[in-house]
């Protein structure tokens, strides 16, 4: 028992650091999911190596493989992903086994299954961050459940502990290596004490499995980045203070204005040379987007917008739209036609708000890294073109 877990703890942290070496990126946070998304399927083929409690040795390396204990046989199980770490799954296990209590793999020949309840804890996704793409996943498991020795009519319980690897191949379909340690009453093999007075009548009955297989998620299998509000609201407030300064100055200006036009006013009006007004432009104004996506993600920022396209309506000036996307993910090519689709997205929102579509360019600026966190890179800016 100790030399099994003792494997499966080296066997987890080795894939652990491994895996580890494989992706990096920041850490986010994600928006809890419906009910019915993150579901997944498993189907596996088995290698089992039974342990009888009529043995009164510890499992050992060197007996792992004896024809008289091992046997092939399949697994099926059926969970949902409940956060990236954080899963459950019913799985079951059968369906030839052997019970050892002779050397001949005919005489232990027999018939069973186990059906249990499992908690699985990814700890890729736990210890590194969530990350879609990821090629490998370790996610060591536990559970308990029922087993039933068909060739002998018996009924038991028992736990398991285990490690599970996925390796992804599509967004929806992985690879699994399952490596697996199951404890049950003696009773489970149909025999609950020992055929030699030597032997210890104590103990229980043990499986150990390989398991290599794949899973297949259905429906929504991703998690969606959840936006850092405050860090946008941050940002947006940055912005809406520098539009109040340009404001305030424009008004000065404007009184100013007004003041020598007052005072140059007399009887005999002698010619002025023509005064010039020096249009401000006010600061550029920022509309957020979640990642890979080209719909604007809060409709607060258009009210920001909305007082830029007044200013320029005021001044006669045109509106410059530019899009961006990160470039922590996605590709070049991907990334200028996101940022494009984003410029355009907002320069529609300024059609709407009464502003001719000839006097606004859309430009896309492609992935930039300028901002941190790397969500505020996700954004399309907007301002009075000079």
């Amino acid at each position: 028992m100790k030399k099994i877990l003792l494997l499966i703890l080296v066997c987890s942290l080795s894939s652990t650091a491994l895996a580890q070496g494989e992706v990096t990126g920041a850490k986010h946070s994600v928006a809890t999911n419906s009910f019915w998304a993150n579901w997944f399927v498993q189907a596996n083929v088995v290698g089992s190596s039974f342990w009888s409690s009529q043995e009164h040795q510890s499992v050992k390396l060197d007996e792992l493989f004896k024809d008289y204990r091992t046997n092939l046989g399949f697994s099926l199980a059926v969970g949902k992903w409940f956060t990236p770490g954080l899963a459950l799954r019913t799985k079951f296990n059968g369906l030839w086994g052997r019970t050892v209590v002779f050397e001949s793999k005919e005489l232990n020949a027999s018939k069973y299954w186990t059906l249990q309840e499992q908690m699985l804890f990814n700890l890729s996704n736990m210890l590194m961050g969530y990350n879609e793409h990821r090629t490998w996943n370790v996610i060591p498991y536990f559970g308990g459940g029922v087993g039933h020795g068909v060739s002998y009519h018996t009924y038991v319980l028992g736990y398991s502990i285990g490690v599970l690897n996925t390796f992804r191949i599509t967004p929806k379909l992985a690879f699994n290596i399952d490596i697996n340690y199951g404890s049950y009453d003696a009773s489970f093999d149909g025999f609950s004490g020992g055929t030699d007075t030597k032997l210890s009548l104590k103990g229980r009955d043990r499986i150990i499995n390989a398991e290599v297989g794949i899973t297949y998620r259905l429906g929504k299998s991703s998690w969606k980045s959840s936006a850092d509000l405050d860090a946008a609201q941050a940002l947006a407030q940055s912005e809406i203070d520098a539009l109040n300064a340009q404001l305030e100055d424009l008004m000065a200006e404007n009184d100013r204005l007004n003041q020598e036009l007052e005072n140059a006013q007399q009887p005999a009006p002698a010619p002025q040379e023509p005064v010039t007004i020096t249009q401000l432009a006010a600061a550029p104004v920022s509309v957020f987007f979640d990642l890979n996506k080209a719909v604007i993600a809060s409709q607060r920022d258009l009210q920001n917008v909305a007082d830029l396209v007044a200013m320029a309506k005021q001044q006669g000036a045109k509106i410059l739209v530019t899009g961006y996307a990160d470039s922590e993910t996605g590709s070049a090519d991907r990334n200028r036609q996101l940022s494009q689709q984003r410029a355009e997205a907002v320069a529609d929102e300024i059609v709407k708000m009464g502003f001719p579509r000839e006097q606004i360019e859309a430009v896309a600026a492609g992935g930039v890294d300028t901002l941190s966190p790397t969500a505020y890179n996700r954004r399309a800016t907007v301002e009075i073109k000079k």
